[in-house]
This record gives structure tokens, sequence and C-alpha cells, in this order.
């Protein structure tokens, strides 16, 4: 059975592909240092899955900690998750996410090669298309100027990855450029649980709708669009983990050096449509206003997915009304979160 190396894997899209990539027949070692998650997702897994994963609370910056990592298993694969993630917190504090998430990467991929683990997944991001409104992107669009310390260590790090493959010829690397995750697993008990006010548009609307948060504000309703405001692919939790069991498949047999791929379903939602199937999927009103834009927000952004649907065989199964559906089943099942 092959193994693979889960960092991050008790975060949100990083316990959703742990329940994938056990679905389809691999051993799962999970590495998280719960700066963003939660132990309480194992008890979850284990519900979900029937089984407890092997899991190590370390820091993947950490050299020492993670060779133990590598010793105690033999890894065949890794899908690296862990980093920090938020936006707005990147501005604020950009030398804590330049140290974070390129050292994490770069220790994991010193023990890859000191251990001779060929095959790596990386989680990139549709922030390295910067400003550009050259819709849709294709995986050969150019990259552009990051707006934000975050998307500049995604870019980063797919450079670093390049010249690390180059170097390296037996290595296999998939760097995946998601674009906008959202919804739950299908039982309720996994579910994206950000500490403190959400950054991101569904969990914002999921806490309006259950009560938690009093109105949600729109940043923007003059951009050009079919309703004025911004065009956002958004693509299920569900489908994205899958998307990630498909490129460790395709790492198994390519002999291709570095490989991208979109992972997102093709096509864009505005904000006032995501919240018309929120309200859809909740039976009732979510109270939100228009406020001003927000700088570094670009008007449509969506995928080209023809070369992940050609290469990999992965096309999003989900629509929107599917995210919305599983996202309020998350949260009333789970109105406060996880437990610490």
């Amino acid at each position: 059975m092959s193994t693979v190396l889960v960092t991050g894997g008790n975060g949100y899209i990083g316990s959703h592909t742990v329940i994938e990539l056990d679905k389809s027949g691999y051993d799962v070692v999970i590495a998280d240092n719960l700066a963003n998650s939660k132990m309480e997702v194992q008890n979850r897994l284990e519900k979900i899955c029937g089984k407890r994963f092997r899991f190590y609370n370390v820091d993947c910056c950490d050299i020492d900690a993670m060779r133990k990592v590598f010793n105690e298993n033999k890894i065949d694969s890794v899908i690296h998750f862990a980093g920090l993630k938020a936006v707005g917190e990147s501005v604020r504090i950009p030398l804590d996410y330049y140290q974070n998430n390129i050292d994490s990467m770069i220790t994991v991929a010193r023990l890859m090669a000191e251990y001779n683990v060929r095959n790596l997944v990386f989680s990139s991001s549709a922030t390295v298309y910067g400003m550009s409104e050259d819709v849709p992107f294709t995986e050969e669009s150019p990259l552009g100027v990051c707006t934000n310390p975050y998307g500049w260590t995604k870019w980063m790090l797919e450079q670093i990855l390049r010249d690390y493959a180059k170097a390296n010829p037996d290595v296999r690397v998939c760097l995946l450029r998601y674009f906008n995750p959202v919804g739950a697993h299908e039982s309720g008990l996994i579910g994206e649980d950000p500490r403190g006010i959400p950054n991101n548009l569904f969990p914002y609307i999921s806490k309006v709708a259950g009560g938690t948060l009093e109105c949600l504000t729109v940043f923007g309703d003059d951009y050009p669009t079919r309703d004025g405001t911004c065009i956002r692919d958004y693509i299920h939790v569900c489908d994205l983990a899958q998307g990630h069991v498909k490129a460790i498949d395709y790492l198994c047999r390519t002999d291709e050096s570095v490989s991208v791929f979109n992972l997102g379903t093709g096509d864009g939602t505005t904000v006032k449509e995501a919240i018309a199937a929120f309200e859809k999927a909740c039976g009732h009103e979510i109270k939100h206003v228009f406020g001003p834009r927000r700088a570094g927000d670009i008007a449509v952004s969506f995928a080209k997915t023809d070369k992940a649907e050609k290469i990999l065989g992965f096309k999003a199964k989900y629509d929107i009304n599917d995210m919305c559906s599983s996202c309020w089943k998350w949260q009333t099942m789970n109105p406060k979160g996880l437990e610490d």
C-alpha cells in the first residue's frame, strides 16, 4: 500500500483530502501543528473513515521533528498543505508568511531528498495569476503581479519547486492552483472552521445564516459583471480533495518533472448569486449590505479546466447549490465550530 504524508492534514482542505485518499486505498500519515486547525478533526475523521490515522503534532519548519515522521514511516508521496493562508493577515505580518510558508516547504523538500521520496503535490493558488482579468485562466496564463504576501509565497514556492525538480531528475512535482474551495463533507462532521471572524465569503455567509454574525458586507456592486458583484470560480472541497487523489495517481505514472493544473469548475458565480443560493439552502434571507470595493479584488476570476480533465481525468461534479447545502449542514451541526 502506497503511503502519503499530508502536511496540514487537519486543516479544511487537508482533512477532506485525507478522506478521499483513504477511500482510494492509500495509507495516510498526517503532520499538523494545529495553528489553524483543531485536534477534534482526528476524532471526526475516525468517525467518517472508521480508523485512526497516524498523526504527528509537528511544525513543518522544524526539520528534526519532521525527520521523526520520515524515520517512522515509509513515505512514498507528499501532499503539502501546511502554511499560513489568510490574505489580509499576510499584509499585516508579511515576514511571518514568508518565513513560515517558504521554510516549511523547503524543510519538507530537504527531507524528501534525504529519504528518497519522489512525488510531491503542492497546494498552490489562483492568486499566482495576479491582477490579470484575461479570463478564463489557463495553466499557461502569465503569472501576474501578486497583490499580497500570501500570493507571493505561492508564486515563489512554485519557482523553488521547479528549480528543485530540475536539480533532482527523479522528483515529480505537481502544482495545483486552486480557485475558491467551499462546502463541507456530506456527513456534516468536518467543514471550514476558521478561527475568529472569517476571511472568506462562504464561512461568513454561513455564520450570518446561523445567527452568529449579524450581517454580511458585500465589497462592491459596481463591477462590470452581470449583476455588479465579483465573479469567482467556487469549487466544492470534496471535488478539490478528489483532484489531489488524481494528482497522486498521475505522479505515480508520469515522467514529467513538473506539471501544473487548475482545479476549479470552469464557471463563475457572482456574490449575489452565491447569497441567493445560500438563502435557498437555509430557507431564509441572508442579511447583507453593500460597501465600497475592496483593494486588490478583480472583477472576474475563473478557471479553464480542460487540462485537468484531459490529463488527470478530473472534473468537478458538485454545483453551487450542493456547496451551499453542505455548508449549511455543517453550520447547523456545528454552530460554534469544533472544540479545541
